[in-house]
């Protein structure tokens, strides 16, 4: 009863084998894998962008910070939301890899509205040389509060960007999830909505450790790989990243493992509302619950090995009705029987 994060789950069966059968001989390394062709080729088919460039590094954070610095200068601001996962759990990182770069939050929620970015781009770049410039805009699919912006929300955000001249990152840690969710292509949900860099995850999703950088305008390519080298994110032995993500394009696994993984929270969901005085309390669009849950529940739930994040409050003691917040994710891994069996404790 497992679910704490998605990042807890185990590789795939099919991602580990295409390690094993990497492992076998030598490969060229720092990129120049033959297997990287292959990833390269296959993530410009999914995308439907034949000159995108394409890179990989072994963390989400070494995606994010490196594709930002690489589209914005030292003096200019990043636009994000306030729970972005670029400013709550990062560590600076984009700040970082960017050489001083600042964050601007937007509005008050997980989700910027063109109206809220409009406003705080305006309100940049009205003090000369004294304020920071400009940069680009970022927005999180799925965002860290379980929500999937709609292909609509996604463009209309663009739009805003795009009229003041700047670029849109997308973090996509859980892009799989996002477009299981949309039934959508990945063409549409990035390119074809205006977004010009992706960062398309694999580790919450079934891989053990590897991202793709995809910049639908390879202008930015080389001085990515620069970047990325003095950032010491080039593997030399790059095939195992190559090999993980070859894995995961094929037979559409990442989909498969996403639909998996949504499937499993709509199956949570349906059993935390039959749970007395349980709260859903936000969106649960793709993997990703909050709920609020009595106390009483929480410590039957951690008494049973339950493994998920209380937010607030102290478990062990005070009003066995007082309703406590959590977080719960689901990955493709979680059995039915696991949710039940959760659902189950949790109602006594």
């Amino acid at each position: 009863m497992y679910f704490a994060s998605d990042n807890a789950g185990p590789a795939h069966p099919e991602v580990l084998a295409a390690l094993a059968a990497a492992n076998e001989g030598y490969a060229m390394p720092y990129g120049a894998d033959s297997i990287m062709d292959e990833v390269r080729n296959k993530i410009r088919e999914i995308f439907e962008a034949p000159e995108a460039a394409v890179y990989l590094v072994s963390t989400g954070t070494a995606a994010n910070a490196l594709a930002l610095a690489t589209m914005c200068a030292p003096y200019e601001t990043v636009f994000c939301s306030p729970t972005a996962h670029i400013h709550e759990d990062e560590c600076n990182a984009p700040e970082f890899y960017s050489s001083g770069a600042k964050l601007t939050l937007v509005g008050t929620e997980d989700m910027m509205t063109p109206e809220a970015l409009r406003a705080a781009i305006e309100a940049e770049e009205t003090r000369g040389v004294h304020g920071p410039q400009r940069g680009p805009v970022s927005i999180t699919q799925v965002t860290e509060r379980g929500a999937v912006h709609t292909l609509a929300e996604i463009k209309a955000l663009a739009d805003v960007a795009k009229s003041f001249g700047l670029g849109v990152h997308l973090d996509g840690a859980r892009f799989a999830n996002a477009q299981a969710a949309l039934g959508c292509t990945a063409a549409e949900m990035t390119w074809k909505a205006g977004v010009d860099v992706v960062s398309f995850g694999g580790t919450k999703n079934g891989c053990m450790g590897v991202e793709a950088v995809i910049f639908f305008d390879p202008s930015k390519a080389w001085e990515f790989e620069l970047r990325r080298k003095r950032g010491a994110h080039l593997f030399s032995k790059h095939r195992y990243l190559s090999a993980q993500m070859n894995a995961y394009l094929t037979d559409d696994l990442w989909l498969r493992s996403a639909a998996q993984a949504n499937a499993n929270c709509a199956r949570l969901v349906a059993g935390l509302r039959s749970i007395p005085g349980a709260e859903i309390t936000s969106r649960t669009d793709a993997n990703m619950i909050f709920a609020s849950l009595p106390r009483a529940a929480h410590q039957r739930l951690a008494a049973a090995g339950a493994r998920y994040y209380v937010l607030a409050g102290d478990m062990t003691t005070g009003d066995p009705e007082a309703l406590l917040p959590c977080r719960l994710v689901c990955d493709w891994s979680i059995g039915a029987e696991q949710i039940e069996r959760f659902c189950e404790i949790a109602r006594g």
